[in-house]
């Protein structure tokens, strides 16, 4: 399929109905949220650790099969002025391995301070405290990153 940078382009490959999934991912974990089929709703879902490609891309293809997804939105950490560095690099790279993988539509979204708007929203109560000190909120992070993508396809 194609890997785009704009809601626009994005919703211009989608079918009219699908979920989304999105990825928060780092160099050790993927964080994953979806949208319900009319994309509505989201929900962040879970946290993994990563492994081989093969292991990610055969829990990934689980998801992608359970939840009927049309779509994947993958986190594009770019620096604070625009630029990109080498998370944004692998973050490029993993939406090309994601789309040889699954011939889904990728969106690169943006995810600057989606970290503080996660932590903004524990401390005001709008999320869960975690249980443990240290415990992944990649999930989330994922959450905020495909309600922004929402947002944009409304808009777009």
């Amino acid at each position: 399929m194609t890997i785009v940078a704009t809601a626009a382009a994005f919703l211009g490959l989608l079918p009219p109905l699908g979920s989304l999934l999105a990825l928060d991912a780092s160099k050790r974990r993927i964080g994953l949220a979806g949208t319900d089929p009319e994309r509505r709703l989201v929900t962040p879902l879970a946290t993994f650790a990563r492994g081989t490609w093969a292991e990610d891309v055969a829990r990934l293809a689980r998801v992608v099969g359970e939840r009927e997804v049309a779509g994947l939105v993958v986190g594009l950490p770019l620096n604070m002025d625009g630029s990109t560095g080498p998370m944004a690099q692998a973050a490029r790279a993993l939406a090309r391995n994601l789309d040889a993988a699954f011939g889904l539509p990728v969106l690169l979204q943006d995810e600057r301070l989606t970290s503080f708007v996660v932590r903004d929203a524990i401390e005001e109560g709008r999320l869960p405290r975690p249980r443990r000190k240290g415990e992944p909120l990649d999930h989330y992070a994922a959450a905020v990153i495909l309600e922004d993508a929402l947002r944009a396809l409304a808009v777009g």
